[in-house]
């Protein structure tokens, strides 16, 4: 069971290369003016990810990196960011090797 466990766990953490979306924000900033920077902000929280190198699942959490396109000016930049809720499914695995 525990092979299986950590397979998934392994695949799961490819999620987080989601998150790598979040960086075209870099060179094509959202508007100061635009609704949604407190969601943008838990992009942050895609930093999260780097976990995964010694939690086996946690790389899933670096997916949250793409909410920071959220509400986005570019249509095409901003779907993207709906992806980044994805990176919930690293948090579990993050928290229960804390306990």
């Amino acid at each position: 069971m525990e092979i299986l466990e950590g397979a998934i766990a392994g695949w799961l953490g490819l999620i987080g290369l989601i998150g790598l979306a979040g960086l075209a924000g870099l060179k094509y900033p959202v508007d100061r003016e635009r609704e949604g920077a407190g969601i943008r902000l838990l992009g942050l929280l895609g930093l999260l990810g780097i976990a995964g190198f010694w939690i086996p699942g946690a790389g899933a959490a670096g997916a949250l990196g793409a909410l920071g396109l959220w509400n986005h000016q570019k249509i095409t930049l901003r779907r993207w960011a709906y992806f980044g809720w994805a990176g919930l499914v690293g948090i579990p695995f993050i928290i229960g090797s804390l306990l």
